[in-house]
C-alpha cells in the first residue's frame, strides 16, 4: 500500500513537470523565426509584435477567472481542459496564426495559476524543491525551443509552421497524463473559492515582484540581442548570448531550492538575487562591450528571481485556495505589467536614439524589485480569499 502511494506521488510529480514543460516553448520559439513569419505573411513590425504581446494579455485576462473555474470544475479537470486548449491552439496556429496564439495564451494562463496551488495542496513540505524543479524544466524547454526553432524551420517540411507546430507532441503527452486524473474524484484541499486578495499589502508585494521579474525576462528575450549587436557583437553571437542567458537562468533555478529550504524567510535571497539583476543592467549600461559577462550575470539573477516569484505564490498562502487566488492576482497584474515592458523599452530607445534610457529603466525596475522583495519575502496573506 505504501509503495503504491509512493508511486502515485512520483507519477504526480512527473505529470506536474510535463505541464511545466508545456508552459513556454510555444511562446519562446516564435522570436527566432519572427522575421520569416513576417516576410511570408507580409506583416508590419507592429502587427508581428502582437505575436509576443497577445499571450501576455491572455495571461492577464484569463488568470483572475482560474480560481472560480477550479472551484466549479476541480483543478484536475480544469488543467486537462487547459492542456486541450493549448493543443488546439498549437494546431490552429498552423492555419490561423493569431487565433491560435490567443488559445495558446489562454491554455498556458490556466497552467501558470494552477501549478503553485497544486504544489501547495499535494506537496506542502516540498514547495521550494518542486518550484525550483518546475521552473528549471520550464526554462530549460523554453531555451531549447529558442535554440532549435531556426534549424527546424530550415530543414523540416513546412518551414516555420513546423518549427512552431512540433510542440503539439509535448502538449498531447501532457493531455494523456492528465486525462485519467480529470476523471478521478476531487482530492481533499481542492481550491474552493475565487475571491482574490486585492486588499492585502503582502499580496500586492508578491504581485509586484512577479510583475517586475517577468518584465525583466521579456525585455531581455526581446531586446538583448539587439542591444548586444549595437555594442559590436555579430547577429549570430548575439543569438548565442541570449541562449546563454536562458541556460544560466535554468542552472541557477536548480541552486535556489537549498537556499529556500535553509532560510527562515526569503528576504535575504530576494535581496541578493534582485541586486545581481541590478548589477547586470548597471554593467551593461557602463561597459556594453562586455556582453558575455552581462549575459551570465543577468541569467544568474533572473533565474533565481523566477523561482522566488513562483515560490512566493505558495509560500505566502495559508492553504491551496489562497495559493490559487494569490497566483491568479499576481499573474494577471504581473503579466499585464510584463506586456508593457518590451514596448516601453523600445519606445524609449526610439525617442532617445540610444540604449541609455531603456537600460536606466531596467535598473530602476530591478531596484524596485529589490524593495518589494523585502516585503514579499516573509509573512502570510491572512485576508480570507475563499468565496
Amino acid at each position: 500500500m505504501e509503495n503504491r502511494r509512493r508511486s502515485g506521488r512520483v507519477l504526480l510529480v512527473w505529470a506536474l513537470l510535463v505541464v511545466a514543460a508545456n508552459l513556454r516553448p510555444a511562446l519562446t520559439g516564435v522570436g527566432p523565426v519572427l522575421d520569416r513569419v513576417q516576410a511570408e505573411l507580409g506583416l508590419t513590425p507592429a502587427v508581428a509584435g502582437l505575436l509576443n504581446t497577445l499571450p501576455l494579455l491572455a495571461f492577464a485576462v484569463v488568470s483572475p477567472a482560474v480560481p472560480w473555474l477550479a472551484a466549479r470544475w476541480g483543478p484536475e479537470r480544469l488543467l486537462t481542459a487547459a492542456l486541450v486548449v493549448l493543443t488546439l491552439g498549437i494546431g490552429l496556429r498552423w492555419v490561423a496564426l493569431f487565433a491560435g496564439t490567443v488559445l495558446i495564451g489562454a491554455g498556458i494562463a490556466v497552467g501558470n495559476v494552477l501549478l503553485p496551488s497544486l504544489i501547495k495542496r499535494d506537496f506542502p513540505t516540498r514547495i521550494g524543491l518542486l518550484t525550483s524543479a518546475y521552473a528549471t524544466v520550464m526554462g530549460g524547454v523554453a531555451a531549447v525551443a529558442s535554440g532549435v526553432a531556426v534549424p527546424v524551420s530550415e530543414v523540416a517540411p513546412g518551414g516555420w509552421h513546423t518549427a512552431l507546430g512540433c510542440w503539439i507532441v509535448l502538449a498531447l503527452v501532457a493531455v494523456a497524463l492528465w486525462l485519467p486524473r480529470s476523471r478521478a474524484p476531487r482530492a481533499p484541499g481542492t481550491v474552493r473559492g475565487h475571491r482574490l486578495p486585492w486588499g492585502s499589502g503582502l499580496a500586492w508585494a508578491v504581485t509586484a515582484f512577479m510583475g517586475l521579474q517577468s518584465l525583466g525576462f521579456y525585455v531581455a528575450v526581446t531586446w538583448l540581442p539587439t542591444v548586444f549587436q549595437d555594442s559590436g557583437v555579430s547577429a549570430a553571437a548575439a543569438g548565442w548570448l541570449l541562449f546563454l542567458f536562458q541556460a544560466v537562468a535554468v542552472l541557477t533555478s536548480l541552486a535556489v531550492a537549498p537556499a529556500l529550504r535553509r532560510a527562515r524567510d526569503q528576504r535575504g535571497v530576494a535581496t541578493v538575487c534582485s541586486a545581481v539583476v541590478l548589477a547586470g543592467y548597471a554593467g551593461l549600461l557602463a561597459v556594453p562591450e562586455w556582453a558575455l559577462l552581462w549575459s551570465v550575470v543577468l541569467g544568474l539573477g533572473g533565474g533565481a528571481c523566477l523561482v522566488l516569484a513562483l515560490a512566493f505564490l505558495s509560500l505566502r498562502a495559508p492553504d491551496p485556495a489562497a495559493a490559487g487566488a494569490l497566483s491568479a492576482m499576481a499573474q494577471s497584474v504581473g503579466y499585464l505589467l510584463a506586456a508593457a515592458g518590451p514596448v516601453l523599452f523600445g519606445l524609449l530607445h526610439t525617442a532617445g536614439s540610444g540604449w541609455t534610457a531603456p537600460i536606466v529603466l531596467m535598473c530602476v525596475t530591478a531596484a524596485g524589485q529589490l524593495v518589494v522583495g523585502l516585503v514579499a519575502g516573509r509573512g502570510t496573506v491572512t485576508r480570507p480569499v475563499a468565496a
